[in-house]
């Protein structure tokens, strides 16, 4: 791969979710100019079938190499385990591909041998059983146990968190008895930190809540030191949606915590 410093970092979600991730890439690699792509259009990628999810990240990718970008990362978990590998053959060599379950895997399998640790996520990614085979093979002992919560990440996208309706929704899928003995959870959709706190609530801190958004971060600047590919100047950041709307600008706010632009780029026209 010959990519400049400069060049920018792709990063992809079917929405706002993704920008959890975004944030916290900048507060680690602040020099980083960083092109972010929510495929407004075709949201929730939980319910979508395999085929079509590749299909967009395919149209996404090229949206991105286009722009030159150095890395791409799928910073959604629907996404990566359903377009990782054929997104790594199709990019080449182009870019670096960066998801967000390997790097949360690693991090698992090194902090927490030998648990009992949940997973809540789209049923795209569970029943993709993607983490449960990951996890079993690192040979560290560790049990997942998974539940599908379809409905928070359409309910976040329409700005119902922290409120009644979101702490109903939520603890009726925490107390689901998979749950119930678990020593840390895997919070398996970008979107779910905008409720970390209600999830927190309901355990009292009594387990680990674990979102990858910091741990892909570390990721990526890991492999920006080894390849020697770190931007030293000063970095400039551009946001595309598929489709764009209002409510979702507004959204963004929430998410990336300033005033965001879209600019709408369809991958279909």
């Amino acid at each position: 791969m010959n990519k400049s410093k400069e060049a920018p970092i792709g990063i992809f979600d079917s929405g706002i979710g993704g920008l959890t991730v975004a944030y916290a890439i900048r507060q680690m690699l602040p020099q980083e100019s960083m092109i972010y792509f929510g495929d407004t259009a075709h949201l929730p990628y939980g319910d979508k079938s395999e085929a079509a999810i590749q299909a967009y990240s395919i149209k996404i990718a090229e949206v991105l190499l286009k722009k030159g970008c150095k890395v791409i990362v799928i910073a959604c978990n629907s996404a990566s385990s359903a377009a990782y590998e054929l997104l790594k053959e199709y990019v080449n060599k182009e870019a670096k591909v960066i998801n967000v379950i390997d790097p949360m895997v690693e991090w698992v399998a090194q902090n927490l041998s030998g648990k009992n640790v949940g997973l809540i996520g789209t049923k795209r990614t569970v029943n993709s059983n993607i983490y449960s085979r990951k996890v079993k093979e690192t040979s560290k002992g560790i049990t997942l146990h998974s539940v599908a919560t379809p409905l928070l990440a359409p309910m976040i996208e329409e700005g119902y968190f922290n409120n009644k309706i979101s702490h109903n929704i939520i603890e009726e899928y925490l107390r689901d008895p998979l749950l119930s003995q678990i020593d840390a959870l895997i919070l398996a959709c970008t979107h779910y930190p905008l409720i970390r706190k209600e999830i927190e609530d309901f355990y009292q801190g009594k387990i680990q809540i674990l979102d990858s958004a910091e741990v892909v971060a570390k990721a990526l600047k890991d492999y920006l030191q080894e390849e020697n590919l770190l931007k030293t100047t000063s970095p400039t950041h551009s946001f595309m949606v598929s489709d764009y709307t209002d409510s979702f600008e507004a959204a963004t706010r929430i998410f990336f915590r300033e005033v965001v632009h879209l600019e709408k780029h369809p991958l279909w026209s």
